[in-house]
């Protein structure tokens, strides 16, 4: 090859997005590189440490300018040069940043790479050419997998997709300016293929079978729906009227309500951590080792949070029955982990021994952080806080699992009530996403940013909450359960508004959420709250007299059979349907015809009503937070934005 080859970097800290301006000024440098005769080839990598994250979301949520430089532009330009391109790849390349890579005629990159579109997580499919380059590289059924899952691939995973040419663990530029003295290899001139060994006759099975395994449009799936036809195009059309079916179906995305939602969600996640008086300056405390009392359900699960985390821990819990199940659950948790390939034995053993059992509150004295995790009781809670405070050293954070109690009373019982606070794990809490962050009135500043640093490192989404009953979430989720109960009291069967909610895109409806948690708890909570909650009629309490306690008894609002579902699938009771009906007349209750409509609105309004109050009240934040709160830790489909964004309330 004659001539130099000139290596432009991609350069827009911190994760080089691909936003207009950027794009304006790569595309200034590709022109200058393709005018310039002594220039053969090009090589595109990144700076950084990784070669880019894709495209700006915010250009997504603004009018798009008529003179608006996009990554479209980009690699129009690559594509209409006679010059050899090649991407050197480092760290992320993602979204925007692969259909980039894609577009030139060589592809490498460092072991350590990850590749992936995750469009599909906002609602969209790749627009600029990923649908239509990416099938014609490694067949159409292997790209449909690999978009619709919108997860990252490690460059040696990418390697035997054939994503990559070459995996290097050398000078990624220097391996890329070789391939670049090779012939041009576009993939635009490529016809796409269903897959290895399937005939271009199949390939109306393999689109019809996508199209069955995402869910249907309006539960979720309109964006996976847009995208396997963009991937049929590009079996079907020529390339250029492959990418022009792409850029439709991109731009009705772009419009549509579900990807709005799914951008809300986006930003609103990237807003958490920003609390007022709680500065980026303030130093977050090192959790280099952890405590937890209580070998139960949720401690077992926290222990496990914080293994997977790299970070020891030490469960001290007295009842060796407890802490027999709470071993074998650790164990059992980490070889399932090793049965499905994500860790090896040497590190489920690893992360096994880095949970020690004890009865001895003596072995809590080093942890930085210690979280209570016993029965959900004041009393037996303050008695705990009392112990902690003389065991644990000076400086540890002490925090409590509670869901609905109140963290004052608990850091009343310390000397160090600036270093109490609320730390609310979801069952499982090794698996749910979300974990509310409660603070105290005399919580400091540091403590709530060394909480909301330990919850990155646990890799939650940490969701500031003031301290009132039920925080955020369970306070939403009291007054859900209230109105459906008031529903079901004026004749409508528990099973109808279960299913009225699963259709909107609940995996599970009010009711059988109740039976999961425990009519039990349910109704010592509600007695809690006195003449507020408990309703118009006594159907919880009859309920837990006769001993439906829910799935754990097989039996609460229904039925549950073991050889149904494995036991967990609800089925409709007739009993429970009569005993509503027997309370609503003793209450005076009338019984009368409620639509499906009114069943969603009723049930969708209760929560975005109690949001709006706890948002007057300062409880919570922002109405992205409550969004964030529900959507990954009680079910609410994410295509709906969450409560306070499908009522509007989230200005």
């Amino acid at each position: 090859m004659s001539g130099t080859i000139r290596v432009i970097t991609l350069d827009n800290p911190p994760v080089n997005a691909l936003s207009f301006a950027y794009c304006a000024k790569l595309l200034g440098e590709l022109h200058a590189a393709h005018a310039d005769d002594s220039v053969a080839a090009i090589v595109l990598t990144g700076a950084n440490g990784l070669f880019s994250a894709g495209a700006d979301v915010n250009d997504f949520n603004a009018e798009i300018p008529a003179d608006a430089v996009t990554i479209r532009d980009v690699i129009a330009a690559i594509e209409s040069s006679s010059k050899v391109h090649a991407a050197a790849i480092d760290g992320n390349c993602l979204g925007g940043g692969l259909e980039l890579a894609l577009a030139c005629d060589y592809r490498v990159a460092t072991p350590g790479s990850k590749l992936g579109l995750p469009e599909i997580r906002l609602g969209l499919l790749p627009g600029a050419g990923g649908t239509q380059r990416l099938p014609r590289l490694i067949g159409a059924r292997a790209a449909l997998e690999f978009m619709l899952k919108g997860s990252s691939h490690a460059a040696p995973r990418a390697l035997e997709l054939g994503v990559l040419g070459e995996v290097t663990p050398g000078d990624v530029v220097e391996a890329a300016k070789a391939l670049a003295a090779g012939p041009k290899r576009r993939v635009s001139e490529r016809r796409a293929i269903v897959a290895k060994d399937v005939p271009m006759q199949a390939a109306p099975y393999v689109v019809a079978q996508a199209h069955k395994m995402v869910p249907a449009e309006e539960r979720g799936g309109f964006a996976a729906h847009k995208l396997i036809d963009a991937v049929q195009a590009a079996v079907e059309l020529p390339f250029p009227f492959g990418i022009a079916r792409e850029t439709r179906l991109f731009d009705e995305l772009v419009r549509s309500e579900p990807s709005q939602s799914l951008r809300h969600l986006f930003f609103a996640e990237r807003e958490l951590a920003k609390i007022p008086g709680v500065a980026p300056s303030d130093e977050a405390q090192e959790v280099k080792s952890a405590g937890v009392v209580g070998a139960g359900t949720m401690g077992t699960g926290i222990a496990i949070a914080f293994a997977q985390a790299g970070i020891p821990v030490v469960i001290v819990d007295s009842n060796d029955e407890a802490v027999d199940k709470a071993r074998q659950t650790v164990m059992g948790m980490f070889m399932y982990q090793v049965q499905k390939g994500r860790l090896t034995q040497e590190e489920a053993w690893k992360r096994g021994q880095s949970i020690l059992f004890s009865d001895d509150w003596s072995e809590l004295a080093d942890a930085d952080v210690i979280v209570e995790a016993v029965f959900e009781s004041l009393d037996v809670k303050r008695e705990v806080f009392r112990k902690l405070d003389g065991v644990a050293k000076p400086g540890a954070m002490l925090a409590s699992n509670t869901s609905t109690l109140d963290i004052d009373a608990l850091a009343a019982e310390t000397k160090r009530p600036e270093r109490v606070l609320g730390l609310h794990f979801f069952v499982p809490a090794n698996i749910m996403p979300l974990l509310e962050i409660v603070r105290g009135a005399k919580t400091s500043p540091q403590t709530l940013a060394t909480a909301f640093k330990l919850g990155k490192t646990l890799r939650k989404k940490a969701v500031l909450s003031g301290n009132a009953f039920g925080f955020i979430g369970n306070r939403m989720i009291f007054d859900y359960l209230r109105e459906a109960n008031a529903i079901a009291e004026e004749g409508v069967p528990p099973a109808r508004i279960d299913a009225v909610m699963r259709d909107f895109g609940f995996p599970m409806g009010p009711f059988a959420m109740s039976d999961l948690s425990g009519l039990d708890i349910g109704l010592a909570v509600q007695k809690a709250r006195g003449a507020e909650a408990l309703g118009r009629t006594n159907v919880l309490e009859r309920l837990v007299e006769m001993k439906r306690l829910g799935q754990k008894t097989m039996a609460g609002f229904f039925k549950y059979d073991k050889a149904v579902g494995k036991g967990r699938e609800p089925i409709a009771d007739p009993v429970v349907d009569a005993l509503f009906a027997e309370e609503s007349r003793k209450a005076g209750i009338a019984r009368r015809d409620v639509s499906d409509d009114e069943i969603r609105r009723r049930l969708l309004d209760a929560l975005s009503e109690r949001g709006r109050k706890l948002l007057d009240e300062g409880i919570a934040l922002r109405p992205g937070d409550i969004d964030i709160v529900y959507v990954y830790g009680y079910g609410f489909p994410p295509h709906h934005g969450g409560p306070m964004w499908k009522a509007g309330l989230h200005a």
